[in-house]
């Protein structure tokens, strides 16, 4: 049938994509449309096998045997050329199946330095930039728009159209475990930011070179009680003690303002509101009320990963997360999630339990419209019909570019926040050149450009340490990935540090995917700097005087524990007498 669809008026790049959208709409089986309403991952490799991580079908089986065409592709090839090599078989795959449609391929962020898989992928061939609060600690939305429009060169040049991103949730609660995805604590700085992250990679308006933004999670997933997470149960509740919902909209005011082609509800339950108290992905007066009538989004929505089935992840067994709604069936959460004013259902392949919704009355067939016609006007603006390859000497040439991995490693030095250095008066940073220096948590091969490195820190001039943000390790498998819990070093780990510090003047790097309480660092330490995903290089560059730290601290550092504990999990800078405050960064 697909080489017969090039007689219809759908497949005709001349006509408007409304009356192409109409034109394909009115071909469409009920199981076509079913297919579209579900968007999961796949992984590189064979189509016809099934994707070992999440334990998913072939590529092959869903396209063709559930009429799928939206897909987050998990894992990383060696090379651009292979990625770009597999999309295209894909896109063959597609063309051969009913109507031609053509698949729309996304992911999560794949620039960045975290190894969490439920939220983003190791960087591979792509330039490699500081995470996110990195990119809020150099504050500068032109920066962060080259961001966005270099990420949207290379993902375009393997096929990837639509980012799962940004990620604009607000830093409130600091123990909250996805804080390294978000712009910090700062409403204003988050939706500027986000704003011209989403501008880089959809441009003016959405075309077909632009790469579609998934902005998320709307209405703001910080404020988490305890500062737990809700993909898993303990973490279901978001709270407002400070009857602050509204500071958390702030940033998706903006990222509608830009154009913002999608979006997507988190899985998390508002408690205390008016607010029905069931997840947001579910939630009519969230999806419906406030985001489609009160705030006027017009685009996708598509829901956070496995809100309807129970599922076997990394070896984890996790329950959907129906948080609210846990006594419904699937077929009960289809409904409720469809009359909240979704477009799709992410993480999920049970096209099956959607037709019996639709076929048993429950769920009319124009309802599956109202979402057809927003998913394929995307596919159409985004020209997914009109060129259906890449090329895969452009991917190799354009993706991890000298000239785009220079622009990432720039980024990551400008990142380095500079807390903390020597006593008044008598600034150690930057290093002198050729001095002896003691490595710890740093590549010394990083270090060797500018100066001589020892083993033994009684025989250093100068230490440098790098050292990770803490956390509490939660279970094994898919929630080990997860940083949450205490936010305070280990007294072992203290001490260690101050042995180091003791004998010889000490540089402390702390990467900061959280706030950690970093008082016992800066009280040894005799310079402390902070980074969010800097290489040693990087970092060794800044370190010795070869670059500037630029960077400011994105959201206020805790003075202790029982601060964050008493503090109120949706209101900004509420810790008490923090130990540096926001926006707080030295210079040489």
């Amino acid at each position: 049938m697909a080489d017969a669809a090039a007689q219809y008026p759908y497949q005709d790049p001349s006509l408007p994509v409304e009356q192409r959208v109409e034109d394909l709409l009115s071909r469409l089986s009920v199981e076509d449309k079913a297919g579209l309403l579900f968007h999961t991952m796949t992984g590189y490799g064979d189509v016809t096998q099934a994707e070992p991580m999440f334990g998913l079908p072939s590529l092959q089986s869903m396209v063709a045997g559930r009429r799928m065409n939206h897909f987050n592709v998990v894992g990383s090839p060696g090379s651009a050329r292979e990625m770009a090599a597999w999309h295209n078989t894909a896109q063959d795959l597609a063309a051969g199946v009913g109507w031609g449609i053509p698949l729309t391929i996304s992911t999560d962020p794949r620039h960045g330095f975290t190894d969490n898989p439920g939220a983003a992928m190791l960087a591979g061939p792509f330039s490699q930039w500081p995470e996110t609060l990195g990119l809020a600690a150099i504050a500068d939305a032109d920066l962060v728009q080259q961001f966005g429009d270099i990420a949207r060169q290379e993902y375009t040049a393997v096929g990837i159209r639509v980012a799962l991103h940004p990620q604009i949730d607000l830093a409130t609660e600091p123990r909250w475990a996805r804080i390294n995805g978000t712009f910090g604590e700062d409403a204003d700085l988050t939706g500027r930011l986000g704003a011209a992250y989403i501008r880089g990679f959809q441009g003016v308006r959405l075309g077909p070179d632009s790469v579609a933004t998934m902005t998320k999670h709307f209405p703001g997933g910080g404020p988490q009680k305890d500062g737990e997470d809700p993909h898993f149960a303990y973490g279901k509740d978001q709270v407002y003690p400070g009857d602050n919902f509204d500071y958390h909209l702030r940033p998706f005011l903006a990222a509608i303002e830009a154009g913002t082609s999608q979006m997507m509800p988190y899985y998390g339950r508002p408690i205390g509101t008016e607010y029905e108290e069931v997840g947001f992905g579910f939630n009519a007066g969230i999806i419906n009320g406030l985001l489609r009538e009160k705030l006027g989004f017009t685009g996708i929505v598509c829901t956070d990963w496995g809100l309807l089935t129970d599922a076997t992840i990394l070896g984890q067994d996790m329950p959907a997360r129906a948080w609210g709604l846990e006594h419904l069936t699937r077929e009960e959460r289809v409904v409720k999630a469809l009359d909240a004013g979704v477009d799709q259902f992410g993480g999920e392949l049970c096209t099956d339990v959607l037709l019996v919704v639709v076929r048993d009355g429950r769920v009319a067939e124009a309802r599956l419209d109202e979402s057809v016609r927003r998913l394929l006007r995307e596919k159409f603006v985004l020209g997914l019909f009109d060129r259906r390859h890449v090329d895969l000497d452009h991917a190799e040439r354009v993706v991890g570019s000298p000239e785009l991995r220079d622009a990432g490693q720039a980024a990551q030095r400008a990142a380095v926040t500079l807390l903390t250095n020597g006593a008044e008066g008598a600034p150690l940073l930057p290093l002198h050149r050729d001095v002896a220096v003691y490595c710890e948590g740093i590549d010394p091969a990083a270090v060797e450009p500018y100066a001589r490195t020892v083993a033994d820190p009684a025989d250093a001039d100068v230490a440098i340490v790098r050292v990770k943000a803490p956390f509490e390790p939660r279970g094994e498998g898919f929630e080990s990935f997860f940083h949450a819990g205490s936010l305070e070093f280990g007294a072992e780990q203290v001490a260690h540090l101050a042995q180091v510090c003791a004998a010889v003047p000490t540089v402390v790097d702390v990467y900061l995917d959280r706030p950690a309480v970093l008082a016992p660092v800066v009280e040894h330490a005799a310079a402390v700097t902070a980074s969010y995903g800097t290489s040693d290089q990087a970092l060794a560059a800044v370190l010795f005087g070869a670059a500037e730290p630029k960077g400011a601290l994105p959201f206020d550092i805790p003075s202790s524990m029982a601060a964050v504990v008493a503090s109120r999990s949706d209101v900004p800078f509420d810790t008490e007498e923090p130990t540096f405050r926001f926006g707080h960064g030295l210079r040489y």
